[in-house]
């Protein structure tokens, strides 16, 4: 019936309902489509029931009641969005302590491990024991952290190890190849190795940094080029690459590399004095060597730069790894995110040489780990803003279509250089490792002429 007030259907408490046949077909027509996409996972659950409500309203000519407001209030503090809550909660708390998780951790061994030798020490005196002996006690917390730093040492050993190998197995009679190791004002054991021309008259000294994830020795066909026109080649793999010690491709911060590069020069200047200097620098080794030489006191006794491939502008694979790697890598320094690396980059259209940089166990080809690409993105963002700080003789090389480190930066860089000295070639279809392009020759030919002209 009909109430005349409010114009409500008013149903008796036990009238019962007959469904017609094509109400119970249709039901069933949807129960299976909603079977069918929730396997598929086309479709959510509400948009199913949503069709069920209109269909229905369509038959019953009865209109859909909703939760409102209210409903929605009382679903946000229900059980289950508490706990929700609170584990979303529990994980934040969590990634903030991470960093003081090995200190409390620590501390707390520590003194758990002076209480029990308290407890036995009292005890060895009931016992009238008369041994002084003092009694180390390493608390069993420590020993994974202990044991992961005894895993990177090792692993470094053996990268210094074959990095020595190969220096003293080369059997070029127009070089002298020498290694030598060198410690950072942080203790840090750093590989060094030079390039000494047999009987050309050396005119000059360079001084090579390498590109990330590579070595210095990856540059020896290069080096002994340099020799052959009188030039002394020293190379530095810095901190995490090649033979030099930390955890492989781990750069906790590009400023200890931009450090050890100026004492590095400092006894290269020292072991030759009287001849001119100048850097040469690979990609991210480029962006080491630039913000070098903004020092006032290395400017003074650098002679020219050479940039292959700087990292000045580098685009990350996502911007959202822009937002996040300042949070990340102080929580999880470590942490490879594959996300940062863009998938089969190339860097040289020579097979050969893609083949010998992936298999040589000096080159490092996991993911990019998160400290070290936020110190990538740190670095660059300073170079940006002090391009015009810039006034060492300059020139740079960068491939067109390059795809790990910007070319327009390169031309940036050109453009707002203070230096009065300064040249640029960017090369049509060149990609970004030029020393190990097809055209490697005439490349290197530019360099040295480059050098020759100022020396």
């Amino acid at each position: 019936m009909i109430c005349s007030s409010t114009r409500a259907i008013v149903i008796p408490r036990e009238t019962k309902f007959q469904y017609p046949e094509s109400y119970k077909r249709f039901h069933f027509h949807v129960k299976k489509t909603y079977v069918y996409h929730w396997k598929h996972k086309c479709l959510s659950k509400d948009l199913n029931s949503n069709r069920l409500i209109s269909s229905t309203s369509k038959t019953m000519a009865v209109e859909p009641l909703t939760s409102g407001a209210s409903g929605r209030i009382n679903a946000l503090f229900s059980l289950r969005a508490l706990r929700s809550l609170f584990l979303m909660l529990n994980a934040v708390v969590l990634l903030l302590l991470l960093p003081f998780r090995g200190k409390i951790v620590r501390a707390t061994a520590i003194s758990s491990g002076e209480k029990v030798g308290k407890e036995e020490k009292q005890g060895s005196r009931r016992k009238g024991s008369s041994s002084s002996a003092a009694v180390v006690r390493v608390p069993v917390a420590i020993l994974p952290r202990r044991r992961a730093a005894v895993v990177v040492n090792q692993e470094a050993a053996a990268r210094r190890s074959l990095a020595i190998q190969r220096v003293t197995e080369d059997g070029d009679e127009e070089t002298v190849r020498e290694f030598s190791l060198f410690t950072s004002a942080r203790g840090d054991t750093l590989f060094t190795q030079s390039w000494t021309p047999v009987s050309a008259i050396v005119r000059g000294v360079v001084v090579l940094l390498h590109g990330l994830n590579e070595h210095s020795g990856r540059y020896s066909d290069f080096a002994k080029r340099l020799n052959a026109n009188g030039f002394k080649v020293y190379g530095m793999d810095w901190i995490g690459h090649g033979g030099s010690d930390g955890l492989h491709a781990y750069v906790h911060s590009l400023d200890y590399a931009v450090a050890d590069t100026k004492m590095f020069l400092e006894k290269v200047l020292a072991d030759n004095p009287g001849l001119p200097c100048f850097c040469f620098g690979h990609s991210t080794g480029g962006a080491i060597v630039l913000k070098a030489v903004l020092d006032p006191k290395v400017k003074a006794k650098v002679s020219g730069i050479i940039l292959t491939s700087p990292a000045v502008g580098v685009q990350p694979s996502h911007p959202i790894f822009v937002v996040l790697a300042p949070v990340v890598s102080f929580l999880l320094p470590r942490y490879q995110v594959s996300v940062t690396n863009k998938k089969a980059l190339p860097v040289s259209r020579d097979p050969e040489a893609l083949v010998a940089k992936y298999s040589d166990p000096l080159v490092y080809t996991g993911a990019l780990r998160v400290r070290t690409g936020h110190e990538i993105l740190r670095v660059t963002s300073y170079l940006q803003q002090n391009m015009h700080r810039l006034r060492v003789p300059l020139f740079v090389l960068h491939g067109m279509d390059d795809t790990v480190t910007d070319p327009r930066a390169s031309q940036k860089l050109y453009e707002e250089a203070a230096s009065t000295d300064k040249s640029i070639k960017l090369f049509e279809g060149l990609l970004h490792d030029l020393l190990f392009e097809p055209e490697r020759e005439a490349i290197m030919d530019d360099i040295i002429q480059w050098l020759t002209c100022r020396v």
